[in-house]
């Protein structure tokens, strides 16, 4: 990596990183955490990156901790200390500091396996419920708009369409017997009926939301989201590796058609989950999507009645 510094006219701001003092160092567009920074002391002139300012951030949290911890038992003791000069009573004293030690496992269990799991469930709900904001995003910009291109590919959508008639009845049960329904049925991608060109051009144009989902840390925890990800973006680099897709030899076809599956038969269920989600908490998005619903021919986003 080469950065550059204009000598002499090189303007530079002062930040203070872990309580130190850093001068940032005009460098190239190399994306986030490329930036470097030089040593505030004026002698020493060195570069250093990110990295070692976050391995320095490290040493000096865990500094400040065993300092805290040093205090605090320092504390005690002089409490303690203090405690048997005023009241010469060894004896009481020891008694309350054996029944607070004996307190101490079911404080720990209260704390770390209570309420640190309520907190942790609290925060893990709260992140899934950005994550749904990530995945209805990806369905609106990609997913519905993928899935109507291959659902016209599919031979055997006769066979799960009427399951898939989404209406503003549907209950929770009604979404769990589709998802068993969608266990069995086997899907088969016609790859003659697919626009190969058309395909390739969608994917390419959408090629930056999905590296931005890819970038989320959010979306590694959902795992079959991960997968259906990573499905779409090979496809999408198979079909750019190719630069003619219309005289392709049976086996790269058929070798193609397998790519394309895995992602149809992975979109699905996360469709279907995502429908559910919306019925649930934005009734007024779930409107809009039913009216889109790639399964229903006679589906509209106009309101006739």
């Amino acid at each position: 990596m080469k950065f550059f510094r204009e000598a002499g006219r090189s303007r530079t701001r002062r930040h203070r990183w872990c309580g130190s003092p850093f001068r940032l160092v005009r460098a190239g567009n190399f994306g986030i955490g490329s930036l470097t920074y030089e040593s505030g002391a004026p002698d020493n002139g060195f570069i250093i990156t990110t990295s070692i300012i976050t391995k320095y951030c490290m040493k000096e949290d865990t500094r400040w901790k065993l300092t805290a911890g040093i205090l605090l038992i320092t504390l005690t003791l002089a409490m303690l200390t203090a405690h048997y000069l005023i009241f010469q009573d060894e004896h009481h004293l020891f008694i309350f500091f054996a029944g607070d030690l004996a307190f101490i496992p079911i404080e720990v269990l209260v704390v770390t396996l209570i309420i640190d799991q309520m907190l942790e469930s609290r925060e893990k709900q709260r992140r899934m419920e950005k994550l749904n904001m990530v995945i209805g995003t990806f369905f609106s910009r990609i997913g519905t708009p993928l899935l109507a291109q291959l659902v016209r590919a599919d031979s055997n959508i006769d066979d799960i369409s009427e399951h898939l008639n989404i209406g503003t009845d549907w209950h929770n049960d009604m979404f769990q017997e589709v998802q068993k329904c969608l266990a069995n049925h086997s899907c088969d991608v016609a790859i003659d009926l697919v626009n190969l060109e058309a395909l390739k051009c969608f994917l390419v144009d959408h090629e930056d939301f999905l590296l931005r989902l890819v970038e989320n840390p959010m979306v590694f925890e959902h795992e079959t989201f991960t997968d259906l990800i990573l499905a779409v973006n090979h496809l999408d680099e198979e079909l750019k590796a190719r630069d003619d897709l219309i005289s392709l030899p049976t086996r790269d076809q058929a070798h193609l058609a397998m790519d394309i599956q895995r992602v149809y038969s992975q979109l699905i269920p996360e469709w279907l989950k995502y429908m559910e989600y919306l019925k649930i908490h934005y009734p007024y998005l779930f409107s809009l999507a039913i009216r889109k619903n790639p399964f229903d021919r006679s589906a509209s986003v106009i309101i006739h009645h």
